[in-house]
């Protein structure tokens, strides 16, 4: 982890107890006044870091936000319901959580003049017409999840125009790491380490040769702390490492770096999902600062020394 560019400031952090926002708690707590607001429906308290403040409410309930978010600089918004499965079976909720909740801080932040640094997601991007995806390509999300996320992107550009809002989307591709909750697209990393950690079979769905671009936990949280002090307001940036891995060499290389003896299991195909996906990092890389890194092989070599993402 780097020194977090973002001192002497008071920070919100939407979802704080969860897996990215206690990263971020963590980097900015000792320069900072951090205050976390979480329902702890996925967050755990003991991934707070003991000198933030925490409130327990609801992004979507407005005397929480406007509890949580007087007199704050800097909001990272990354509260949300995170799980493609989870959208397409009540896509009410999930629409409540993602796109309401993420209005309703926007809303918040107005009053305020807070900037917002909203954690968007390349879900946004459906099946990418051409790899590596840039930040201009067509929006065809294929889930709940992808355009309820489109829709908190679009808010967060339109409240910078219409209001002067200062908002950076951070449009995150498969992100990786320990303490990360075992489910959906990106916590394959998650779920395959943790069988591998104990020499079950890793299930693969589909045929194997569906890539993804895993970026580590810790070069989310420097993308983040490089948003929050940019000179940009407005703008939305993919968050990735511009390159991929097909999931079977993913999962090869996880038995290889845990030294398993788990085999590989093949499965369907899952709804909604994605053929291939990479990020084109180049304006993040130009207009941010950001650089990745934490090579896959380095970040999966962490989490095999550790035990699994669990620990």
């Amino acid at each position: 982890m780097v020194d977090p560019p973002l001192s002497d400031a008071t920070v919100l952090i939407t979802g704080g107890a969860g897996f990215i926002g206690s990263r971020l708690a963590h980097a900015l707590v000792s320069d900072n006044e951090v205050t976390i607001l979480d329902d702890f429906s996925n967050g755990e308290a003991g991934r707070v870091p003991g000198e933030a403040t925490v409130v327990e409410g609801d992004i979507r309930d407005r005397e929480s936000i406007a509890e949580t978010i007087r007199g704050a600089d800097v909001v990272f918004h990354q509260a949300a319901l995170v799980s493609v499965a989870e959208s397409i079976e009540d896509p009410l909720e999930s629409h409540g959580r993602n796109a309401t909740g993420t209005l309703t801080l926007l809303e918040a932040a107005r009053d305020h003049d807070a900037r917002v640094v909203l954690a968007s997601s390349a879900a946004i991007y459906g099946r990418p017409a051409r790899i590596p995806v840039s930040e201009d390509d067509p929006k065809a999300p294929t889930s709940p999840y992808g355009l309820e996320k489109l829709t908190a992107d679009h808010y967060a550009r339109l409240y910078n125009e219409l209001y002067g809002l200062e908002t950076i989307a951070l449009r995150y591709f498969n992100v990786y790491g320990s303490g990360q909750p075992a489910n959906d697209y990106s916590g394959v990393v998650s779920v395959f380490v943790d069988r591998a950690c104990d020499d079950d079979p890793l299930t693969i769905f589909g045929d194997g040769k569906q890539t993804r671009d895993f970026v580590h936990v810790d070069d989310v949280v420097r993308a983040n702390l490089r948003a929050a002090t940019a000179d940009r307001a407005g703008e939305a940036y993919n968050v990735g490492t511009g390159t991929r891995v097909t999931i079977a060499e993913l999962a090869e290389s996880i038995i290889d770096v845990t030294d398993a003896d788990s085999e590989l299991v093949y499965d369907d195909p899952r709804e909604g999902d994605v053929r291939h996906s990479e990020a084109d990092i180049t304006k993040a890389r130009t207009e941010l600062g950001y650089e990745p890194a934490v090579s896959l092989e380095a970040g999966l070599r962490m989490l095999a020394e550790n035990g699994g993402t669990r620990r």
